[in-house]
């Protein structure tokens, strides 16, 4: 029986203390038949010296420019032949066996577009890491969370997330991805940079009759925030309009209508409020997204528009508020507000 190819490819910028610190666990990974790349996004330092000194067997693709996250992974993997694509973040150190439970599953049902391991701290590692936890939701809102964290709050892992089931995103930090779909949707939306384009994606695939899960039984562990920490104001802006942007593309037409001005009021609350307790870059940079919003949808959107015409009911969703839920209810955990297992 043929092994499919995987390709492990991971997106530097300056970050060879990291492929330093973790390229062995990748390298360590029991899969046969796989390749692993790193693909260089004009990096300063001397990633790249580094690689070709200690890592003669890892590919390498250089970008002479920074496109990104996601532009630049467009690039790379238009250059890397595979049946599975691996987009890893340089900052996640793998286990053994990572690979083989999430292309099992996917070999096992063809319509599995994306996947994702159980994503769990580097420094707290019985706690869930932020950008992917067991599994991404998303609210009726378009508010983004997963299955292990709500906002700020990082759940402990006792195995409560442990079972394989479709949710609406896999985190970018390390997805699965298989590699005719990816290309079939066009890949990432190079307008987000980075940020929630991986969101954009999943929805995209799942608008054309894909699925997108998550296998807890792959475990990897994340440092987060390496590129652009939180609270910085520029991820604050690209998180705020990537958002906007990608309900704008997905989103019915009617139900986008009241959900985006809806989604600016709240987004307007929640600049006011930074502005009062003093954070006034944050102010700006919600400001800044609105206005970007705009830009894009009258100049750029027939350019970056690639949402599909079938409209289909996706995995994932919770049909209320998660913001309500949180702040308002006081509810911390995704199983109190979903009462999900």
């Amino acid at each position: 029986m043929r092994t499919p190819s995987v390709a492990i490819v991971i997106l530097n910028w300056n970050g060879k203390l990291f492929l330093e610190k973790f390229l062995p666990s990748v390298l360590s990974s029991t899969y046969s038949n796989k390749q692993i790349i790193v693909a260089d996004n004009a990096s300063t330092d001397d990633s790249i010296s580094f690689l070709k000194q200690h890592y003669p067997e890892v590919g390498i693709l250089i970008n002479p420019v920074n496109e990104g996250f996601a532009k630049g992974y467009n690039t790379a993997l238009k250059q890397v032949s595979a049946d599975y694509y691996v987009l890893l973040n340089s900052d996640v150190e793998v286990t053994s066996n990572w690979i083989e439970p999430i292309i099992n599953l996917m070999e096992a049902d063809q319509l599995i577009a994306a996947c994702q391991p159980k994503l769990l701290d580097y420094y707290h590692r019985d706690y869930f890491e932020y950008a992917g936890a067991s599994g991404g939701w998303i609210d009726y809102f378009g508010y983004p969370f997963t299955r292990g964290r709500i906002f700020d709050t990082c759940e402990k892992d006792y195995d409560q997330y442990d079972t394989a089931i479709p949710c609406f995103w896999a985190t970018g930090a390390a997805m699965f991805v298989r590699a005719s779909i990816y290309h079939e949707m066009k890949g990432l939306d190079s307008y987000f940079f980075a940020h929630q384009e991986e969101i954009d994606l999943c929805w995209r695939m799942q608008l054309q009759g894909y699925k997108v899960y998550v296998q807890p039984a792959s475990v990897v562990y994340h440092v987060g925030g390496g590129t652009l920490p939180k609270g910085n104001n520029k991820k604050v802006y690209l998180n705020y309009r990537n958002n906007l942007i990608m309900m704008a593309k997905n989103l019915p037409f009617l139900s986008a209508c009241w959900k985006l001005p809806f989604r600016f009021g709240l987004d307007a609350f929640s600049a006011y409020r930074a502005f009062f307790n003093g954070d006034r870059g944050h102010f700006i940079a919600v400001g800044k997204a609105h206005f970007n919003f705009f830009y894009w949808l009258f100049f750029v959107k027939n350019e970056t528009f690639r949402g599909g015409k079938k409209r289909r009911l996706v995995a994932g969703v919770y049909a209320g508020m998660v913001v309500w839920d949180y702040f308002i209810k006081k509810k911390r955990t995704f199983k109190q507000i979903l009462s999900f297992k």
